[in-house]
This record gives structure tokens, C-alpha cells and sequence, in this order.
């Protein structure tokens, strides 16, 4: 049969390059530096061809592998990268250092090893001895870590950034190597170091003269260290927070030196009282951050030591017990604050707050948490006199009543974050605080007297809602999510657990914010599978799930989850209606680190330990403890060497509460 032409030719090929090629290297760089907000932009960017994907791989400056095993193959992809943050990968060997170190050598600048494990001190020892250029290194949760591993920290002679976080089992020996060994140090955080004591840190600060930062958080040290720490002339952040062997001596020794700090952190120092707390300003004129949270009451005598800090910008005070006189002497002297917590201070009251508001219009931050006895005349103040707000926190202000709610919206339209929990808000105070236009963090958990139509204003007017708490606000259905999933696309963060109204139609709703990262909606009776589904499919960056008690979600929900949802981390499944066929589903998302799995009916044992073993990634598992004596021992012991770690809870099934009985219930704990 004879073959017919075409009637029209196809198009010649372009001649010359392509429009693409004539950019130089330089300037496509600069268009993937705006790919960073959605991680599937770039991914896409490097499918196109050979030539984006190679673009793409020299452009790539850090790594975050899921598992030790991908190193070679993301090493050898990305040459340029000289970042590499392991703290995802919770089994990381000798082995897998050694390919580091043979891929990047001197290259390396920073390597995250903080919530690693099986390493030695052999594997540090021999990236030392080739990676001389690292900069960064962060072992925090290092356990196991002992003086030899420190030891061989020591070889990293450039290393400016270290993090030791609960390095419990590391001794003065240990950071005195490093001390003599990494003399450029700029940053070095001890935190939880229960090993180290006044010997270690004295020899840091004889050696390391660089510091700029140093967290020596609930170390057994007390005063004898602290005259070497106030020699260090560029030190400018110090945190003493926990440290009880410091006590009232302490504020004396700090007066004459330490002209340079700017952060002091000394919360939880319990042996230090009003007289010490009053005279440790006194060396410090360039403090600009403050923190004594949970220490000695706030009094007149402490506030007025704060007047010789004239660049004082934040005080927080959490947790402390406040006298109306040591607020209106704060109000008086600390004339350059613009950030003020004091969440769960007794003692704050109308009369105090109202007069420091007065003297501090420029507040930026204002955090007023649990502070239970201020009233309306509060917010009238706060309102009108700081005008300038960017973030208010006052959460559980429980005899604020709902017409003050209306005055936040009406003057204090700058706020970028407002958390009203457990307040007495209603439709009105929304509609009015819906002129912010400005939120993206909006927390309205445990607030009863709000509905729908009060959420459809938010929806309609604060396009910029990045995350919104409606816990156990038991009075928005989806209509409400529905107003707010229209008008706020950029939403990355929802909580609707326990609204029991929520429907199916409110996640498909909720399907079309695209960059939704983190989701609870545990206890939502009316989500089914058919919901979650939509959820999985069109919400490619979800992380976070919580689908705790959804009875109606079964295996046919895990199905899309398993195929769409490939950035999942963190599930809870608890009191759903999931099988071992569902659970088992759930192994193709390599990234998935974190499950609990409590209170499944139709999960078996065997079920049970084949999705263990096909999850390769998990590092945390949370399982009923009647699984423990059914389940083969050795099946334990090999997900535990894999670095998975298992949590055992005997809890009850318990029945859920009225929202109201339930509030009544904590209003009669707290008091």
C-alpha cells in the first residue's frame, strides 16, 4: 500500500544553540538559588535534560541523605556539595566516613553527624586526617561518645562551629584535647555534657580565645570557671541556663569583664537569688538579649539593675514570679525593649502590665502566656500603645473577655503571629482581627465560642496564613476549612484534631494548598480513606500526619499515601482502622523515619514485623507493649542495629470527651 506524505512539513530544526545555552553558568545558578522554597522545583529542573541535570548537580552545595547507603551515589552526583547533614541516616559507620572523606577530603566544610550512631572514634580519627578543611562538625546525641572520639575531634585543627549536645559520656579529658587541639573555635556548645566540669570549661576558655558562642546548659560547673570565661574579649553569646552549681557569687565575678557579650541566657539557676540576679548587669553594657526565666522573682531591686543596660532589646522572664513594682520599674528603665516574655509569670496584673506598655511603645514581640489575671484593660493598652506589633502570644488569658478580641484586629495591624488558645474569642473578635493581613501564624486551638462564618473571614482576608491551630475548636466544620483553604494557598501547617465535623469535603479542600508540610486531624470521626486520598495526591510535600482515632481510615487510604506522598516522615496510625496490608503499603516511602502504631485491631504480629523489616528508614517506632513478648527477640535486635528505636506504651483505650468537659477538665488541673 502506498504510503501518503504529510501535508504539511514538520518544523527544520533550530540552527545554532539553543536560547537556553547562550546563559552563562553563573546566571542559571542564580535562577535555581529561587528553586530552594519547593524541592520538587528542582527536581523537575533536572529531569528536563542531561544538560539541567548536570546545571543542577554542580549547583547543589549541601546534601541531606535519607540513609548511609545513598552516600556514594549522592557524592559522585553532586561534586560541589561541601554541606553533608547525616542527622537522617540513623546508622552511620566507619565505612560511611570513610566514603566521605574519600569523596570530599579537603572540600568538606560542615558535616552533621546529631542524630547519628555507630561510629568510632577510629571512623573521626580518619576524617581528620583528610578532611583538614572542615569548619563545621555537630555530634550532638553522641551518647556513646567517650574521650578517644573527642580526642580525634581534637586532629580537626580548623574547625570553628562544634556541637557536643548530650555527649554525656565525655570528660574534662576529652575537652581539654579538643581545647588544645581546635584553637580556632568560635561556636561550642557542651549542652547536657554531664561529664564536663569546672576543669574542662576553664580550658577552653584559656585556649580557644576565638569563642564567639558558648552553651554550657545544665553542666555540673560552678563559679570557679567563670573568671577564664570573662577573659574571652570576643565572647558574645553565653548560656548558663540549668547550671545550679553557679550561685549568688557568681553576678560578682561577671561585673568586671565580658565587654563584648551580648546574649546571657542564666534560666533555671536556681541557687542564684534577687541579690545575685540584681548586680549581674553590671560589666554587661552591650547586652542585648536577657534571659532569667525561671529564677528568682521579679522585684524592684532586680529591675532597676536592668537600667544600666541601654541596649537591651528582649527579656524574657518566663516562669518567674512578678511583682507589679518590678514591672513598672522594668516599665521605667529598660527603655530600648522590644521584645518582652512573660509567659506563666504569676503576679502580672492589669496595673503593672498596662504601665509598661505605656513606656514601651516600640514593642515588637510581647509574649503574655498563662498570665490568668489580666483583663480587658490590658489589651485596651497593649492595643493602642503598641501599635507595632509583629507577634502577640497569649494563650490561656482566660479573663480577657470576647469584646477585647475586637481591639486587636481594629489597631494592631502589623502582627504577623497571634496565638489565642484557649481563649474566649468569638465570630466577632475574628471578623475584626481578620484586618491583619499580615498573619501567617494564626493559633486559635481550644477556642469554643468560634464558628465558621467568624473562620470565613480569615479565609477571605489573611492570604498569607502559613500555619493554623483549630484544636478542639469544636465549632468549625468544613465550610470554615473550606473559606481558609481558598483564599490562604501558602497554608504549610494545619491542626484540626478533635473538630469531630470535619468532613471528607474539608480535605479535598484542603488538597489544593500544594505546600502543605504538617497535618493533624487526629480524632475526626467523618474522614475517611476517600479524604486522605486527596490529601496524599495533590499535597506532594506532606511530612507530617497525624491520623490518630480516624476510625474511617483504612488500607485504601495508606495505598495513595504510599505512591504519592514520598516526602512523609513522621505518621501516628493510632485507633484506625489500618491492617497489616496498609501498614506493610507504607515501605515504599524511603523517607518515612517515625511511626506510631498503637491500638490497631487488624494488625498481626507477622504483619507487624514484615512492615518493621520493609520499612528500611525507621530510626523511632512507637508499638503497643503486647507486642513486645509476641514478636522474635532477634527481630528487635536487628532493627536496633539498623538504628531504629523502639517506645513502649500499655496505654487503655479511653473514651473521647464533650470539648467542653474536656476544657472543664484541664481548667481544674491547672488550678
Amino acid at each position: 500500500m502506498k504510503r501518503h506524505k504529510p501535508a504539511v512539513a514538520p518544523a527544520p530544526a533550530p540552527e545554532g544553540p539553543a536560547l537556553f545555552d547562550l546563559l552563562s553558568e553563573e546566571i542559571v545558578f542564580m535562577i535555581l538559588d529561587f528553586l530552594d522554597e519547593d524541592p520538587l522545583d528542582r527536581k523537575a529542573f533536572s529531569l528536563v535534560c542531561r544538560s539541567f541535570l548536570a546545571l543542577e548537580s554542580r549547583h547543589r552545595k549541601s546534601l541531606r541523605p535519607l540513609r548511609a547507603e545513598h552516600l556514594p551515589t549522592a557524592l559522585a552526583r553532586y561534586p560541589g556539595a561541601a554541606a553533608l547533614d547525616l542527622s537522617l541516616c540513623p546508622r552511620v559507620t566507619d565505612a560511611s566516613l570513610a566514603v566521605v572523606a574519600a569523596a570530599r577530603g579537603d572540600a568538606l566544610r560542615s558535616l552533621d553527624l546529631s542524630r547519628s550512631r555507630f561510629f568510632t572514634a577510629a571512623g573521626l580519627m580518619g576524617l581528620a586526617s583528610r578532611c583538614r578543611g572542615l569548619l563545621e562538625l555537630d555530634l550532638s546525641n553522641a551518647t556513646e561518645m567517650r574521650d578517644s572520639a573527642a580526642a580525634a575531634v581534637a586532629e580537626f585543627k580548623n574547625l570553628e562551629k562544634l556541637r557536643l549536645a548530650r555527649c554525656k559520656s565525655v570528660t574534662d579529658i576529652g575537652v581539654g584535647c579538643i581545647a588544645v587541639g581546635c584553637r580556632k573555635l568560635r561556636l561550642l556548645s557542651l549542652k547536657w555534657c554531664l561529664g564536663v566540669g569546672d576543669l574542662g570549661v576553664g580550658l577552653v576558655a584559656v585556649k580557644c580565645k576565638e569563642i564567639r558562642s558558648l552553651d554550657l546548659s545544665y553542666l555540673p560547673i560552678s563559679n570557679k570557671c567563670l573568671p577564664s570565661i570573662m577573659k574571652l574579649q570576643y565572647l558574645e553569646e553565653l548560656v548558663l541556663e540549668g547550671c545550679f552549681g553557679i550561685d549568688d557569687e557568681c553576678p560578682v565575678i561577671l561585673k568586671d569583664g565580658c565587654k563584648s557579650l551580648k546574649v546571657l541566657d542564666m534560666s533555671s539557676c536556681q541557687n542564684i537569688t534577687h541579690v545575685g540576679s540584681s548586680s549581674i548587669t553590671n560589666g554587661a553594657g552591650c547586652l542585648q538579649h536577657l534571659t532569667l526565666a525561671y529564677g528568682s522573682p521579679v522585684t524592684f531591686a532586680l529591675a532597676a539593675s536592668l537600667k544600666r543596660l541601654s541596649m537591651l532589646e528582649s527579656l524574657k522572664l518566663d516562669g518567674c514570679m512578678v511583682t507589679t513594682s518590678g514591672l513598672k520599674a522594668i516599665g521605667n528603665c529598660c527603655l530600648s525593649l522590644t521584645g518582652l516574655s512573660l509567659s506563666k509569670c504569676s503576679g502580672v496584673t492589669d496595673d503593672g502590665l498596662s504601665f509598661l506598655v505605656t513606656k514601651h511603645k516600640q514593642l515588637k514581640r510581647l509574649d503574655i502566656t498563662c498570665c490568668r489575671k489580666i483583663t480587658d484593660v490590658s489589651i485596651a493598652h497593649i492595643t493602642s500603645l503598641c501599635a507595632g506589633l509583629t507577634s502577640l502570644r497569649m494563650e490561656s488569658c482566660s479573663h480577657v473577655p470576647k469584646e477585647a478580641f475586637v481591639l486587636i484586629g481594629q489597631r494592631c495591624h502589623a502582627l504577623e503571629e497571634l496565638d489565642l488558645t484557649d481563649n474566649e474569642v468569638d465570630d466577632e473578635g475574628l471578623k475584626s482581627i481578620a484586618r491583619c493581613s499580615k498573619l501567617s501564624i494564626l493559633k486559635l486551638g481550644i477556642c469554643l465560642n468560634i464558628t465558621d462564618e467568624g473562620l470565613s473571614h480569615i479565609g477571605k482576608s489573611c492570604s498569607k496564613l502559613v500555619e493554623l491551630d483549630l484544636y478542639r475548636s469544636a465549632g468549625i466544620t468544613g465550610l470554615g476549612i473550606q473559606e481558609v483553604a481558598r483564599g490562604c494557598p501558602s497554608l504549610e501547617t494545619v491542626n484540626v484534631s478533635y473538630c469531630n465535623d470535619i468532613t471528607d469535603a474539608s480535605l479535598m479542600s484542603l488538597s489544593k494548598c500544594k505546600r502543605l508540610k504538617t497535618l493533624e486531624i487526629r480524632g475526626c470521626p467523618l474522614i475517611t480513606s476517600l479524604g486522605l486520598a486527596a490529601i496524599a495526591v495533590h499535597c506532594r510535600q506532606l511530612s507530617k500526619l497525624d491520623i490518630k482515632k480516624c476510625c474511617n481510615i483504612d488500607d485504601a487510604g495508606m495505598i495513595p499515601l504510599a505512591h504519592f506522598s514520598q516526602n512523609l516522615r513522621q505518621i501516628n496510625l493510632s485507633y484506625t482502622s489500618v491492617t497489616d496490608v496498609g501498614l506493610l503499603s507504607l515501605a515504599s516511602i524511603s523517607c518515612l523515619q517515625s511511626m506510631t502504631i498503637l491500638h490497631l485491631k487488624g494488625l498481626t504480629p507477622s504483619g507487624l514485623a514484615a512492615a518493621l523489616l520493609a520499612c528500611g528508614g525507621l530510626t523511632k517506632v512507637k508499638l503497643q507493649a503486647s507486642f513486645k513478648v509476641v514478636l522474635p527477640q532477634p527481630l528487635f535486635e536487628h532493627l536496633e542495629a539498623r538504628g531504629c528505636l523502639f517506645h513502649w506504651r500499655n496505654k487503655v483505650l479511653q473514651a473521647e470527651l464533650d470539648p467542653k468537659c474536656w476544657k472543664l477538665l484541664l481548667e481544674d488541673v491547672m488550678h
